[in-house]
């Protein structure tokens, strides 16, 4: 269930519009004109973090490999774990293209 804050009508703009996207290379342009290089870092990051926290990595190995901070890694495990389960659905998509 989506909180009230993503049902703000931009947010809900910016979703449709991500939906317009068909391929990889339509994506990366599209985020590089809409993020701050940052941003994007940031947000690759933690989807990066949920995937080894997945693997059941421990928090110094992730840290090891991604740079986040530990309190990084404690948000995505907690959104992981009581989130909206975003990123359940992209790992598990992600699991289906590959398996």
């Amino acid at each position: 269930m989506r909180s009230e804050i993503m049902k703000d009508e931009q947010i809900e703009k910016l979703a449709e519009a991500m939906l317009l996207l068909e391929t990889k290379e339509e994506a990366c342009s599209f985020f590089e004109d809409i993020f701050t290089i940052h941003e994007l870092q940031a947000v690759a990051q933690r989807l990066a973090v949920a995937r080894l926290l997945r693997k059941k990595v421990t928090y110094q190995e992730i840290a090891e490999k991604t740079g986040a901070s530990t309190a990084t890694i404690s948000r995505v495990n907690r959104s992981l774990a009581y989130g909206a389960g975003g990123y359940q659905l992209i790992l598990n998509k992600e699991d289906e293209t590959q398996g």
